[in-house]
């Protein structure tokens, strides 16, 4: 390389430079120049080219490439001291195993292996397998017969498009949980149509819609009953939920178009389609993973790059899905299209991942600062993206809700006990959605038992469940930033657009005792988040819980610069969490449950309503400073001892209907301390932010309800109770509660309520007028449905109705 330098002088001042000129010139000068141009000069790659229709025995060049990539692989082992590229040249390759990277392909940074289409061909991985078949058909039912006992079916497509295992409910798209239920699932007049439902699957929602569990139906039981065997999938253990199921691959059921049957005892196939089969590709997909990275903390996998491929067809792994995590709702599996443990360096750039059967990407243990980037994950089975340390690595682990270790017992060390754990890890710049088809406890991204991983500039939304989780306080330092995630909890309940849980050491089951603990020796608290975990300059949108939701002993946060755009902040208990600068639009603060002395801090915050606290005798270090969008709001907010420093009224946003919420010059809210902050939300690449769904902005709230105007409250029309006209036509008593006028077809409280109703109570809140109604319904945001209390025929009526 340092005669190449020389080289290069030559060539470019076109004159000889003997060794005796540099004596005499400027040899500062020259050397400097020659460690510089060192330094940046080219490092040329050999390239080993792949094609569809190339040969392993061949020399791997671009005129004749290999014809897989375990080929190019074994090829790339022999040169660990070149920089590589495997090319792949257009088209579909299909595995026949997953392709595993160990220590022996690991290399040093400047010499990187790199695993890219050839000039942006279209390359596609998939872990399917092509079957021909020959089709009989009767009517809308082919069948095939079948010879190879070994293949899977698990999932099967068609010219591209997923097939239903026959199932009941059919399938219906968009229809939620789980593309349609029904309570009468496994009932015993169902159930006795069943000849043979031995390897059928049930599917269900946890009875409080904590996620869902699975079970393999193992024979009947009688003639009405089913055996099953599953229900590990939720660490929260409890009844399935008595309306919301499924059962699947049951041959009685194979009535609807797009449905398949399986008969594995016979080997025959039936699908039922008005589609010509003649030609069609029938693909079935067989294997968990694609492509592995398997290295230790000893000796990792380094300096590997995949860049520009699609991965498709994983099998779905839900009845794996059975390891608990520590104390929250999940259970993992740590196997996804690509699984990575014991890497560094490891980057995956511009990659698509869909069609997936479970995980699309799984960082399992030891991983560092490996960096996935300009990604587009979309129709998977289960989660996006997972980090999941080793819990050997966790001081005193607790799995179940219930579980905990006396505090003699109680490790009290700071921090993990060694490395075997994900940390310094960057997702950035991609865009996530139409997960969890399978499995209903997941996440656009995952962390668990990990350090210092950051989150920034993707979009998250159509999901499950929560958009972001971060499992418990092990060991945070997490960076959250510039995500825009909305449409989420979407068949599940109780959750957030962006989820935690901190049930670590000192947390216990029975507030009681943990009060009792936590006071006595406060040096608990933070062994495990040990590093702050960092919230800021988010997008975050839950129609269906909270938009922002720290549950259950969450410490150690800094949520700063974040818009809330419909589900409001919730803090339950926990510790030292600082909450500033914030805009929550048509919600407001959900305090649950504090500590006393948590040192939490809630200033400078933009708020839609008055607080909602349940149980909160003690309010932190500081509550104040907060501007709130009426002052009958501030006023009822001040009564629990805060906010005496905080102002109301107009906050002056800049461009409601395009989403810019910075204030004008002259908001009163800059008395407050509050500070304008950038508005760029999600993914930042043109490709990403051209395919994305934009978030349904919100319709602010009024900043004055008006005595006698009409307003919509999810779809019925109502008013304030305000005249002797309306008090004669009801019977009510006096000019109070809420009257129904109209009720659209589609509201979920139809046929629950009826014209000339008066809504006289809400989850337990007395309802005076319309604030008081909208208020109530913003402290149920997470429930999936309420009491309401209405005056009808002359008398109090008690009404469940639908929030969802």
């Amino acid at each position: 390389m340092l005669i190449n330098s020389f080289l290069f002088l030559k060539k470019y001042f076109s004159y000889n430079i003997s060794f005796d000129c540099l004596k005499l010139k400027s040899l500062k000068f020259i050397i400097s120049f020659v460690v510089v141009s060192t330094y940046f000069s080219p490092v040329y790659a050999k390239d080993i080219y792949v094609a569809t229709n190339g040969s392993d025995n061949s020399s791997g060049t671009i005129k004749n490439p290999f014809a897989t990539l375990l080929r190019a692989q074994m090829e790339a082992r022999k040169y660990p001291n070149e920089k590589l590229n495997i090319l792949v040249r257009q088209g579909v390759y299909y595995l026949d195993k997953t392709l595993v990277f160990t220590e022996k392909d690991s290399r040093k940074k400047e010499k990187e292996l790199t695993i890219v289409p050839y000039k942006n061909e279209i390359v596609t991985i998939k872990g399917s397998r092509k079957i021909p078949l020959h089709w009989t058909r009767v009517k809308e039912l082919f069948n095939a017969k079948f010879t190879n006992s070994n293949l899977i079916f698990d999932q099967m497509f068609v010219n591209g498009e997923l097939m239903q295992m026959a199932r009941y409910p059919n399938y219906q798209k968009g229809k939620l949980p789980f593309g349609g239920a029904g309570a009468d699932a496994i009932s015993a007049a169902r159930v006795k149509k069943w000849n043979n439902p031995r390897g059928g699957y049930l599917h269900a929602m946890q009875a409080s819609m904590w996620g869902g569990f699975s079970f393999l139906i193992t024979s009947k039981k009688g003639d009405s009953e089913l055996n099953l065997e599953g229900g590990w999938q939720n660490n929260r253990p409890s009844t399935i939920h008595q309306q919301y199921r499924f059962v699947e691959n049951i041959y009685e059921e194979l009535d609807t178009l797009n449905e398949w049957y399986f008969d594995k005892h016979l080997q025959m196939l039936y699908l039922k389609t008005n589609q010509d089969l003649s030609k069609a590709l029938i693909e079935v997909p067989q294997l968990e993973t694609l492509i592995e990275i398997k290295g230790t903390e000893n000796n990792p996998v380094k300096n590997l790059v995949i860049k520009g491929l699609i991965f498709s067809h994983t099998l779905r792994t839900f009845m794996k899905n059975r390891e608990p995590l520590l104390r929250s709702d999940w259970t993992i599996y740590r196997k996804g299209a690509l699984t990575i443990e014991g890497a560094e360096n490891l980057k995956i750039e511009n990659c698509v991942f869909s069609e997936m059967g479970a995980n699309a990407i799984v960082y399992s243990n030891y991983n560092r600062n490996n960096l996935l980037s300009g990604s587009h994950i979309f129709n998977c089975g289960s989660n996006a993206i997972v980090f999941v340390g080793d819990p050997h690595a966790v001081r005193s682990p607790s799995f179940q809700y219930n579980d905990f270790v006396a505090f003699d017992k109680i490790d009290k060390k700071v921090g993990p006990i060694g490395k075997n754990f994900p940390a310094a890890c960057t997702v950035y710049d991609n865009l996530i959605h139409d997960i969890g088809q399978v499995e209903k406890q997941t996440a656009g991204v995952q962390i668990s038992m990990s350090q210092d991983i950051k989150i920034s500039h993707n979009t998250i939304y159509d999901v499950p469940r929560a958009g972001i989780n971060i499992n418990e306080g092990t060991w945070g330092g997490h960076v959250i930033a510039f995500n825009d995630v909305f449409n989420t909890v979407l068949e599940t309940g109780d959750h957030g657009a962006f989820n935690s849980w901190g049930r670590d050491r000192f947390w216990h089951p029975k507030r009681d005792l943990m009060d009792t603990l936590v006071a006595k020796h406060p040096e608990l608290i933070f062994l495990d988040a040990v590093k702050p975990t960092l919230l800021f300059n988010n997008r975050f949108r839950c129609d269906n819980g909270w938009d922002i939701d720290l549950d259950d002993g969450s410490s150690n946060y800094i949520i700063k610069n974040n818009v809330c755009l419909n589900g409001g902040l919730k803090l339950r208990e926990g510790f030292n969490r600082i909450v500033e600068n914030n805009i929550i639009l048509n919600n407001s603060f959900h305090p649950h449950v504090w500590f006393k002395n948590s040192t939490d801090v809630f200033k400078h915050n933009i708020l839609g309503a008055v607080y909602f606290p349940i149980r909160v005798n003690d309010w932190g270090k500081d509550v104040d400073s907060n501007f709130f969008n009426d002052e009958i709001s501030l006023q009822n907010v001040k009564v629990f001892g805060v906010d005496q420093n905080s102002l109301a009224g107009d906050a002056l946003y800049m461009d409601v209907q395009n989403g810019d919420y910075r204030l004008k010059k002259s908001s009163k809210a800059f008395d407050i301390g509050f500070k304008n902050f950038e508005m760029e939300f999600g993914v930042v690449s043109a490709n990403l932010k051209s395919k994305s769904k934009k978030v349904t902005l919100p319709k602010l709230l009024p900043l004055i309800w008006k005595e006698d105007a009409t307003y919509d409250f999810l779809g019925v029309t109502v008013k304030n109770l305000t005249t002797l006209a309306e008090r004669s036509a009801t019977g009510m008593a006096g000019e109070t509660g809420v009257l129904v006028l109209q009720i659209k077809e589609n509201s979920l409280l139809m046929p629950a309520l009826k014209p000339n109703d008066v809504i006289i109570e809400m989850s337990g809140y007395l309802i005076n007028n319309i604030k008081d109604l909208i208020s109530a319904r913003l402290n149920s945001q997470s429930k999936k449905t309420t009491l309401l209390k209405v005056f009808r025929d002359q008398k109090e009526n008690d009404i469940t109705v639908n929030l969802k």
